[in-house]
């Protein structure tokens, strides 16, 4: 049976939905006349009480989850609270007041009815005590009711004013009332003394209260229901609210008003303003019940001692109208007038829905002030006034029955003040928070001593508000200290500016202002503070000063502290010490006569003089500004003051007018401080906008601290060096670089016991586990460290609490507070739209947002849209946006847009507006904005728009058509079968989905042609080879036919223009993915959550972002916890595909064990086990390749029945699985890894080849063959690279969208690459760089620019190489992409050793390698480490040569000569830095093991070769004994490298090179002639240009006798040109190369050493 809250009352008016919140005995009066200030009437009044309800608000107001938000707390109070109203109103009762967790109820008779009337409301009192004594909530709380019971003559007293009314009960009645049910105990029920004389004692059991005239009801004779129903007749309606024949089933008549528009003037000044808000928006009861920070005043009014009634109204009518006078300019209301035992109350609440404002707390402390001062002056029958003023989160909202409520505000903090104004009677008494919170100086305020208050364990310290008064106006100062810790984080650029005004204002008196502008909490005040100590260290005097909003309303307040100060006066106390003290400082410089004007700035007394009261008003302002334009000046002068001014929107209007006109003429150095525009409630006067104007100033707007900032500032709060990952992230997405976030959110966590600290020990190191993947220790700073590791402490590291899941806690209040004040400072409209967009998360698209605003029109949405993105709240993130700001200005492009029409102006701008409206995506500004909006909703209403948005976005759960579209984990919603979800995952778009899989599958007839050629060996000759390199060079153009709409070479202009695809993944994945894990688990749907979870993982992996990736992963796990602990299991399929997604993202962060541990299970789950030894491996080696050949043999054209569909998941994640084992074996040196990287490649071409998709085949064959390559399987690399380009040639190549081509493309680029067709190799690079920078992979860009540049390098294109260059480090710039950033200085590398060219200094890359050689990603490259290794070793030398930087004294092509024609093996016999070469080159030779055969191996190898060949050199012109042992290591490698490059050919002619040379130095002439002519042939075979160019001049050199060029080379290799300065013509020309080059000279002088020998 559902509770009295939730049955809705029938029949209920719009009239009546007001009528709710008013009692019956103010709607039985003539409301279409004002209502008389004073009724004396008759009956009886009933207290009910329900303890535990604080508790519970408590309870529900500290909590960290969202889980416990307003919307529960409003039911479990309701649900008892509404049974309990239900049986009062059945009774006849009237509700008059809910006064907190209390109901006061009248049952208003006439006098000789009171005996029955008592009867009836103790057979009430019976029924609720039997049926609601006690009731358990969720939380563990019970709730109880215990009940007062009086009757006699009372006063209804109406009071107010035009805006506002509120009412209130006097009388002997209500005190006693009161006083009954303190008297009782839970479960009782009370009687006064009064009330036990007038009623029929017959009936009632009952027990005398000790030392009382009440009595305790132990028992009531039952009433029969006639009986009640008799005892109903004899009261008519307008004496009893009794229900309304006529109407049956309508429990209160009011609820049913006809429309009357005096009536509901009327009954509308008795509702808060901030509920009228709401009703008139339409918004349900849920809506108005907030957890909200406020401030509260209760305010206790002491009467005289002999007062009569009428003097109590009066008293009571005016003090209400004044306190709201008072409140109102502050958005304050009186929400409770009461008369109990505590005298007349008023509760008074700053901060409720609509009221928010960011100075509250001061806003608070001066009303009180105000209200305790106005009132003891002004109503003399009222002898003291006690306010108390807290500040917390309470309970604001609907308390009692849907057809009887009030708007309450209720709360631990509530009865705080309630205690406060009780406990300090006639003071303004405040907690600690509202002192902190309110950040006015220590001297406004004066600390109380402790007093024990019943039902507070420990109030904290408690303060007596002083305000601003003549004596606390001298001395104030900065409050901010310098942080312990260290200097000021993230500032830097701030504090250069001031360090170089300030030197310029010390040198030659350069007048200066520096306005810093920044948000709440953004850092002025520490900024200020820092930059005042580094003016004193500079040797200034420096007068300093905060202000606060308390000063904007005192004449001169700041000028007179920033003068006092300046003049000394600030420890003047006396008004003689200050005129003393000026007559002092300002004798000579202005006449006696005119001391008095500064009466109003100082505070003094001097006489009025005759010729100033002479004066008129403008004179004497003029006069004023002369005298203190003097002051400042002679101040200035003399001491060289530095002004600070924290807060300077807080200076009053004169006090800038002065300034305005010192600051023109006088030459000063002030520093100043503004609150944003948009955070401040006054805008600045003229006078101060005009000094914002001024020449001098310097405006400057403080920007967010950067992430690595906040970390660090939150290391520093904590003392730790360790932050875990979680909450680095929560830090950073919370904070928004906003300094006091940070500082509100770690106070926070710390209240509640979230964060967990533990030494750091010496030698701890971060384990290899997955929990601690992504953990980073971040030092904070020297002197923290210094101090943390000194005094005997070890240094600490911070973790988390195991069951905490930040991710999911609520907004610290002191945080929603900052965002409540904004939201409440916008129309309702806009704030409407921000609590639906806060729904959708911190990004959303307008058209989501469009289909959950309930009724709304387009054009009405445009408007808030557009009006929030004015104001700063809301951003675009739209396509058409991203592509104005990523666009480059050039010169001269500002004018061409200034010429532009202002009606091109004004289409263009439409057009964008109505696109970005209609289609566009925002993002809030600020994420505190969205937390706070988003905790305003009930948790019902959250979750039905939760349902909503998910079931739009279900609809476009798929990659973009760039992709190939489907799902981000293949064929994903087939795995889940035939469940519930299955079918709510396949119902929008399967359709197209499973029709775009069939068309990608391989037919017989397709598969004719893909038939294996088979192996060949070196007797089968030439022409075969020919004939299978011809046709993988056909496949290559035909692929760049097909794709010819893809322009052929990208240029830098055009780079976004005539693209008809791009891919969209990115946006798919935070837009729809992410969002739909959040909806799905905000409703409590955990299988659809895991579901997406895993979605946006895969997703995030997708688009190669692992930090995001594991984060979705983490929650999946958390999640997947959750649902086991609920007795639930997931998937088989579920489980292995987490497991893989883990695996891979454990791979890309190099934690290669952990990846394969991972992977091992996914499969084994997946029933597709991989061995874990070598004779396992060896036997599934056969099992596979027998798997093979019966897939050749058994193709079957029909596409597969729905088994065979409910099997393609399973078979695509194997794929995926063995796909990254067989990369993370590729990466060990073991041959029996190497064994099980192409066990992996062949399993995963049987998967493949078992699913029928061709794309899948395609890639499984390009992939295995690159595991031969790698391996060096020269027969089988050729033969399945051969099959997938004779696939490419008969299948769809788009069927698996434009990722699967670009992904071939890059294949297709490599492979002719390796096989030495340049030309083709850079014209299907191009095209795959055009697909990757569509679809935003920059790990797959990567290796597309790294293979297109090397192909380009070979055929000496430079100028085209610095481009790709330019485009690859552009990709790689982002922290996590070490690898590519390896690759690109490994390109760097190739341009300084082998064409003289330089990109990157030798010194970069050094460092680069130096910095990050120890990166578990990079140490998983062997082979792109042993070229960097290598190349260092060749290079290293420079180190220690110290080189001025002049400019370069020759031309591009003298360099270019110089270097291309200098052998390899010359350079290092000059330089003689064997030193720095042995290191580099020990870890080079230390990695050759475990490198295979791929390209990128077999150009480091040659490096290799290199090496050892100069290591040869050495030890022969040494004459060492080693030069023998040296020969045969490089015989030996020479071989190896040769074998190695069988499967990149195009560094046949490298090799080549390297063995003359070798064999030269031998004195085999021959053999040496031999290999060049070789070389040269391979070259012309290979296309390789630039070592073609390198043999002919060794040819020439060695063998013709020409003289050599002696050590220009040396001298000139620091100052290698930058590549930007190569010309083709210059590149290309190998007349200037042959010029002056030989060796002749070197190669006698080995051949006599090797005589010697």
């Amino acid at each position: 049976m559902s509770c009295a809250w939730e049955r809705r009352s029938k029949h209920c008016s719009e009239l009546g939905e007001v009528a709710a919140y008013v009692p019956d005995l103010i709607l039985s009066e003539d409301l279409r006349h004002e209502a008389r200030c004073v009724q004396n009437f008759h009956g009886v009044l009933l207290f009910a009480d329900v303890s535990g309800f604080t508790a519970l608000t408590e309870k529900f107001s500290q909590s960290v989850s969202l889980e416990r938000g307003a919307d529960e707390l409003t039911q479990t109070l309701n649900d008892y609270m509404g049974d309990i109203v239900e049986e009062l109103l059945g009774f006849g009762g009237d509700i008059l007041k809910f006064a907190g967790d209390a109901v006061l109820v009248l049952w208003r008779v006439r006098e000789t009815q009171l005996r029955d009337t008592i009867s009836l409301v103790l057979q009430c009192c019976r029924q609720i005590q039997e049926k609601y004594s006690v009731r358990d909530t969720d939380v563990g709380l019970k709730l109880r009711l215990k009940i007062g019971i009086s009757a006699g003559h009372m006063s209804l007293l109406t009071v107010g004013d035009r805006k506002e009314q509120h009412f209130l009960i006097l009388g002997k009645a209500v005190g006693e009332v009161w006083q009954a049910q303190n008297l009782a105990s839970a479960s009782d029920v009370i009687l006064s003394a009064s009330s036990w004389e007038l009623c029929n004692q017959s009936q009632v059991k009952s027990k005398r209260v000790k030392g009382q005239g009440a009595v305790k009801v132990t028992g009531v004779q039952r009433m029969s229901v006639l009986e009640r129903e008799d005892l109903f007749s004899k009261f008519t309606r307008a004496q009893l609210n009794c229900r309304s024949p006529e109407m049956p089933g309508v429990l209160r008549p009011a609820v049913t008003l006809a429309p009357h528009r005096a009536q509901g003037k009327v009954l509308r000044k008795y509702i808060p303003a901030s509920v009228l808000r709401k009703i008139d928006d339409r918004q349900p009861l849920a809506c108005l019940s907030e957890l909200r920070p406020v401030t509260c005043l209760f305010v206790k009014l002491q009467f005289a001692a002999k007062v009569n009634l009428m003097q109590i109204c009066k008293a009571i009518q005016d003090s209400s109208v004044l306190i709201s006078e008072i409140l109102r300019p502050h958005k304050g209301e009186i929400n409770k007038i009461s008369m109990f035992d505590k005298g007349c109350t008023l509760l008074c609440v700053f901060g409720l829905p609509g009221g928010k404002l960011p100075c509250e707390s001061v806003c608070a402390l001066e009303s009180a002030i105000k209200i305790s001062t106005a009132c003891s002056r002004r109503l003399g029958k009222i002898e003291a006034v006690s306010v108390g003023v807290t500040s917390g989160t309470a309970f604001c909202g609907v308390v009692g029955h849907r057809v009887r409520h009030e708007y309450t505000v209720m709360g631990q903090k509530v009865n705080l003040a309630a205690w406060l104004m009780e406990h300090y009677p006639g003071l303004v008494s405040c907690d600690a928070a509202t002192y902190a919170a309110s950040r006015l100086p220590r001297s406004y305020f004066k600390e109380l001593p402790k007093a024990q208050m019943k039902g507070v364990g420990d109030p904290g310290t408690v303060y007596q508000y002083l305000g601003m008064s003549q004596k606390l106006i001298f001395g104030l100062d900065l409050m901010e200290e310098r942080s312990e810790y260290g200097p000021l984080l993230g500032r830097e650029e701030e504090i250069a500016l001031f360090e170089s005004a300030l030197k310029a204002y010390g040198t030659c008196r350069e007048s200066s202002i520096l306005a810093f502008e920044g948000v709440l909490g953004s850092g002025k005040s520490h900024l200020l503070t820092e930059l005042a100590s580094l003016g004193q260290a500079a040797g200034h005097r420096v007068v300093a000063v905060e202000l606060t909003e308390l000063d904007l309303k005192q004449v001169y307040s700041a000028l007179r502290m920033v003068l006092a100060m300046a003049l000394g006066l600030q420890a003047c106390q006396s008004c003689s010490a200050r005129q003393l003290v000026l007559q002092t400082k300002l004798q000579g410089l202005m006449a006696e006569s005119s001391y008095c004007l500064l009466n109003d700035v100082f505070l003094v007394k001097f006489p009025l003089s005759m010729a100033v009261s002479q004066m008129s008003g403008t004179q004497r302002q003029m006069e004023l500004e002369l005298v203190l334009k003097k002051v400042l000046q002679k101040t200035v002068e003399e001491d060289g003051v530095v002004f600070v001014i924290d807060n300077t929107h807080c200076i009053d209007s004169p006090s800038w007018s002065l300034m305005r006109s010192v600051l023109r003429d006088v030459s000063i150095f002030m520093v100043m401080s503004f609150t944003a525009s948009h955070c401040r409630r006054q805008r600045l006067c003229q006078a101060a906008v005009d000094i914002l104007k001024l020449q001098k100033t310097s405006c400057v707007r403080l920007g967010e601290l950067k992430p690595s900032a906040v970390v660090q500032k939150a290391c520093q709060a904590l003392g730790v060096v360790s932050l875990p990952q979680d909450l680095e992230t929560l830090l950073t997405q919370r904070t928004y670089g906003i300094p006091y976030y940070c500082e509100e959110l770690l106070r926070y966590l710390l209240g509640h016991d979230m964060l967990l600290f533990h030494p750091l020990g010496k030698d701890e190191k971060r384990e290899d586990k997955w929990e601690s993947l992504f953990t980073s220790v971040t030092e904070a700073s020297t002197t923290a460290a210094a101090r943390s590791s000194s005094a005997g402490k070890d240094r600490r590291v911070c973790t988390m609490r195991a069951d905490v899941t930040l991710q999911n806690t609520v907004l610290p209040p002191t945080l929603k507070g900052i965002a409540l004040a904004q939201l409440d400072s916008m129309k309702p409209s806009e704030q409407m739209v921000l609590k639906c967009a806060a729904i959708l998360g911190p990004l959303f698209s307008t058209e989501l947002l469009f289909h959950i605003l309930p009724g709304w029109s387009r054009a009405k949405l445009n408007k808030a849209l557009n009006a929030l993105v004015r104001c700063n709240i809301l951003k675009w993130l739209n396509a058409a946006k991203g592509a104005e700001e990523s666009s480059v200005p050039t010169e001269g492009s500002g004018t061409s847009l200034e010429e532009e029409s202002d009606a091109q102006k004004s289409s263009v701008e439409e057009s964008k507006e109505r696109a970005r409206l209609e289609s566009g995506v925002l993002a809030f500004c600020a994420p505190l904005l969205q937390e706070a909006a988003y905790e305003l909703w009930p948790k019902g209403q959250r979750v039905a728009l939760h349902h909503k948005c998910a079931a739009f976005l279900e609809r476009h759960v798929h990659k973009c058509q760039c992709c190939g579209g489907g799902d981000f984990v293949a064929f994903h919603r087939l795995a889940l079968g035939s469940t519930q979800e299955a079918e709510s995952c396949e119902e929008h778009g399967s359709d197209c989905y499973w029709h775009n899989w069939e068309a990608s599958l391989v037919t017989s007839e397709e598969m004719k042609s893909d038939e294996l050629p088979a192996s060949t060996d070196a007797s089968s000759g030439v022409p075969k080879e020919k004939s299978c390199l011809e046709e993988i060079f056909r496949a290559a153009k035909q692929f760049l036919a097909k794709t010819e709409w893809m322009p052929k070479v990208p240029s830098k202009t055009h780079w976004t223009q005539g693209v008809e695809c791009s891919c969209s993944c990115k946006a798919i994945v935070d837009l729809v993915l992410v969002p739909l894990a959040q909806h799905y688990m905000a409703v409590g749907n955990d299988a659809r959550a895991f579901y997406y979870l895993l979605e946006g993982a895969a997703a995030y992996l997708h688009v190669s972002d692992n930090y995001l990736a594991f984060r979705n992963l983490k929650k999946a796990e958390v999640l997947r916890t959750l649902v086991a602990k609920k007795g639930n299991a997931l998937a088989c399929f579920e489980e292995a595909t987490l497991l893989s997604l883990k695996g891979e993202v454990c791979y890309h962060m190099g934690q290669t064990e952990l990846a394969k541990t991972m992977i091992r299970k996914a499969l084994s789950l997946l029933k597709r086990k991989f061995p874990t030894t070598s004779t396992g491996a060896a036997l599934q080696l056969v099992l596979e390749k027998s798997e093979h050949a019966s897939h050749k043999k058994n193709r079957d054209s029909s596409v597969p029945q729905e088994a065979g569909r409910q099997r393609l998941p399973w078979l695509f994640r194997q794929s995926h699985c063995l796909s990254l084992l067989r990369q993370l074996f590729s990466l060990e040196s073991a041959s029996g890894s190497r064994r099980l990287s192409r066990l992996a490649a062949l399993m995963k071409v049987n998967t493949a080849e078992e699913s029928k998709d061709a794309s899948h085949v395609l890639l499984s064959y390009l992939e295995y063959a690159l595991c031969c390559q790698n391996l060096g399987c020269w027969e089988e690399w050729l033969q399945y690279g051969r099959a997938a380009v004779q696939l490419s040639a008969e299948v769809q190549l788009f069927g698996g969208g434009v990722l699967n081509t670009a992904s071939f493309a890059q294949a297709l680029s490599h492979l002719t690459l390796s096989l030495g067709n340049l030309p083709l190799s850079v014209d299907v690079g191009y095209r795959a760089e055009r697909l990757c920078m569509e679809l935003q992979k920059p790990d797959l860009g990567c290796v597309v620019l790294r293979t297109l540049f090397t192909a380009l390098f070979l055929q000496m294109r430079y100028p085209e190489c610095e481009a790709v260059l330019r485009r690859l480090e552009k990709q790689v710039s982002g922290a996590d992409e070490i690898v590519g950033q390896a690759c690109f200085f490994c390109c760097c590398l190739d341009l300084l050793l082998e064409a003289g060219w330089q990109y990157k200094s030798f010194e970069e890359c050094r460092r680069f390698v130096e910095q990050n050689e120890a990166n578990c990603l990079l140490q998983a490259q062997s082979s792109i480490l042993l070229g960097l290794y290598t190349s260092l070793a060749l290079w290293s030398s420079y180190n220690t040569l110290q080189f001025s930087p002049p400019a370069p004294q020759y031309t591009p092509s003298s360099f270019l000569v110089l270097e291309d024609a200098l052998p390899l093996e010359a350079r290092f016999a000059r330089l003689g830095q064997w030193d720095n070469f042995q290191k580099p080159f020990e870890k080079a030779k230390r990695l050759l093991k475990s490198t295979g055969a791929c390209l990128v191996a077999s150009q480091a190898c040659s490096w290799l070769l290199e090496c050892h060949s100069l290591v040869l050199k050495k030890d022969i012109e040494h004459g060492s004994w080693r030069a023998r042992e040296s020969c045969r290591r490089a015989l030996r490698l020479a071989e190896e490298v040769f074998s190695r490059c069988s499967t990149s050919p195009v560094f046949y002619p490298r090799v080549y090179h390297l063995k003359a040379y070798i064999f030269l130095m031998l004195g085999n002439e021959e053999q040496s002639l031999l290999c060049l002519n070789q070389g040269l042939q391979a070259c012309e075979d290979y296309g390789n240009l630039l070592e073609k160019t390198w043999l002919e001049m060794s040819t020439e050199c060695w063998f013709t006798g020409k003289g050599r060029l002696g050590d220009l080379w040396l001298k000139t290799a620091p100052h290698f040109p930058h590549l930007n300065q190569a010309k083709p013509e210059v590149c290309s020309s190998r007349n200037v190369v042959r010029e002056n080059m030989t060796l002749f000279q070197d190669i006698l002088f080995i051949k006599a050493k090797l005589n010697s020998l």
